[in-house]
């Protein structure tokens, strides 16, 4: 087995709960899948949002599925910046403190108190896949991207390891621009 693996970038989007998704797009409404991503059980929609921050909005971004138990919106740092957010460099989950918004769908609106964060690097992997690559799950390594112009070692990547993940690092478009990253990048662990 290789120790490559494949490096996603995950453009900006929202994971919303059953009680947010029906203030945006009305009582009983359910996610309508696009397509399945990566990570099992994870879909884009065909719904989407406006994220509104106190200087601009983005229009148009993507919400993933399943519903959660908390609202989640992923930006890079430059979308944040944007359009005025203070958001924290915060692993999935981890809102608690971060940054704030409002949320625009087609029949209401939700002010999120907090849950805008730009996503902390990380690489999804199986048990096996762990133990083959010598990490540990909450492991933070360093990857080594090799591109056609713009190789990089990326720092600060954490590992995460669950029977129901698939092998795949995400990165975010700033990261994922600084890398050159093409359609079918990979990377590796290296040891500094």
């Amino acid at each position: 087995m290789s120790k490559e693996f494949i490096v996603e970038t995950s453009a900006r989007h929202v994971h919303v709960t059953e009680e947010t998704l029906a203030v945006l797009f009305g009582e009983g409404h359910e996610l309508t899948k696009k397509k399945d991503l990566s990570q099992p059980g994870q879909f884009a929609c065909e719904e989407r949002v406006t994220v509104v921050g106190p200087k601009k909005e983005l229009p148009n971004v993507s919400i993933l599925g399943p519903c959660r138990k908390a609202d989640q919106i992923e930006l890079s740092a430059t979308d944040a910046r944007s359009i005025g957010i203070a958001a924290p460099v915060r692993e999935s989950g981890d809102v608690a403190g971060s940054g704030a918004c409002k949320l625009v769908g087609p029949c209401g609106e939700v002010d999120v108190k907090e849950g805008v964060i730009v996503a902390k690097r990380h690489i999804h992997l199986t048990p096996a896949d762990a133990q083959e690559l010598g990490v540990t799950n909450g492991e933070v390594v360093s990857v080594k991207i090799d591109s056609a112009d713009r190789s990089a070692i990326l720092c600060d990547t954490v590992c995460r390891v669950s029977d129901s993940y698939a092998r795949a690092m995400h990165i975010d478009t700033d990261e994922s621009n600084a890398v050159g990253a093409g359609r079918d990048q990979v990377g590796t662990i290296v040891k500094l």
